[in-house]
């Protein structure tokens, strides 16, 4: 809950990310039906671990969809580093191209955390008017699915959650429900809103949190979520920690 840009970082270390984001993506989602070894050319450890890198680089290349890329020159790059042979192009000329490219990207991202962000407001302004909906001073929106009788949290209390978050147009970012365990947090390590919504919370309450973009990841978005999104989740409060 408390919870990257390629163009601007050397070869190995895009590699290195994209193995990280991999990993992580990896520990949230439901895992893939594996591809039987009679299939893959790949079987020695060095060849899964290069085709991995591969795979990864070209697939976090494709997420970024920042440049256009040409494999040729990205296969004769990969070939002289590992050969160590002088680049093709001047170190100058890399750099201009990188933070022409790096400013195409922030661009872009700032074009589509606008929409987001009109997209979210839209949605708030009739969301408020629903019946159960209940606004706090911040912005935060919630509505209570199941009524609890316990102790409310307070800033200092670890508490045990089950949670389910989406995007508004339905897309699942994380959800320990479909992980099919619950998680244990600080009140006060996540994010703002739910800081405020789980101090409001009784132990066996089950609300829908409606979170604003400055309650949430704010303009950086996070992972799975663009920037200024409205993030929804189903939050139930299982019990606090002693």
């Amino acid at each position: 809950m408390n919870r990257f840009s390629i163009i601007s970082l050397p070869l190995f270390a895009v590699c290195a990310l994209a193995l990280t984001s991999c990993s992580k993506q990896a520990s949230t989602a439901k895992p893939a039906a594996a591809t039987p070894a009679a299939t893959s050319p790949y079987t020695t450890v060095d060849q899964r671990v290069s085709y991995g890198i591969g795979h990864n680089v070209g697939s976090g290349l494709a997420r970024e969809n920042v440049v256009v890329v040409d494999q040729a020159a990205l296969k004769a790059g990969i070939d002289d580093g590992l050969a160590g042979t002088k680049s093709r192009v001047s170190e100058a000329d890399l750099r201009a191209a990188f933070t022409t490219a790096q400013q195409k990207a922030a661009a872009a991202a700032a074009v589509a955390g606008e929409k987001q962000l009109a997209v979210a407001t839209e949605f708030l302004a009739k969301n408020k008017a629903r019946p159960g909906v209940t606004v706090t001073a911040s912005g935060l929106q919630y509505e209570v699915l199941t009524k609890g009788t316990g102790a409310k949290p307070k800033p200092t209390d670890t508490v045990e959650v089950h949670y389910h978050g989406t995007l508004l147009d339905g897309t699942v970012f994380d959800s320990s429900v479909e992980r099919g365990e619950t998680v244990q947090f600080p009140v006060t390590g996540v994010i703002q809103g739910w800081i405020e919504a789980l101090q409001l919370m009784s132990v066996g309450d089950k609300w829908k949190l409606y979170v604003p973009a400055n309650l949430g990841y704010g303009p950086r978005g996070q992972g799975k979520i663009p920037a200024n999104s409205l993030l929804v989740f189903e939050v139930q409060l299982i019990s606090i920690k002693q």
